[in-house]
């Protein structure tokens, strides 16, 4: 019995590395804009006296969670970013794990810069840029380590 399984070859890895961060960091933004604009409708069950705070507070975050995953805008980017998780968790059956963890978190950072300039207009100081540009120099070194 032969072994078929090659190695995809480093544009694959590339790719493979890019979707994750992007999937992890660019929904971000996105997530957090869903979260901070959430308004909790009145609930019976959370203005009732007779309930006590345990099951108030379990009752809360259900509902909350239902009404989060129900809204578009918060649950097509968790849907994306936890898409990612599953690529990143078939990356790292076959990719070198202390290559793979450093360089898909650190596109994460710059996914998450990228989608708050996307989602919320923010500006991109020089500082970010250069502190970009470091990320990316780290992530080269790193896998010139391992060559």
């Amino acid at each position: 019995m032969t072994d078929t399984t090659d190695d995809p070859g480093v544009l694959r890895w590339t790719v493979g590395f890019v979707m994750v961060g992007m999937a992890w960091g660019f929904t971000n933004p996105f997530i957090r804009r869903a979260a901070v604009n959430y308004n909790p409708p009145k609930r019976a069950v959370l203005e009732d006296p007779s309930v006590n705070a345990l099951k108030k507070v379990i009752w809360k975050a259900l509902f909350a969670a239902f009404d989060m995953l129900k809204t578009p805008s918060y649950a097509v980017p968790l849907l994306i970013n936890l898409t990612g998780s599953v690529w990143f968790f078939l990356l790292i059956g076959k990719a070198e794990l202390s290559l793979t963890v450093p360089i898909v978190n650190s596109l994460a950072f710059l996914f998450t810069v990228l989608g708050e300039w996307f989602a919320e207009g923010k500006v991109i100081t020089r500082e970010t840029w250069i502190g970009m540009a470091l990320v990316l120099a780290g992530i080269g070194l790193c896998v010139h380590s391992k060559t």
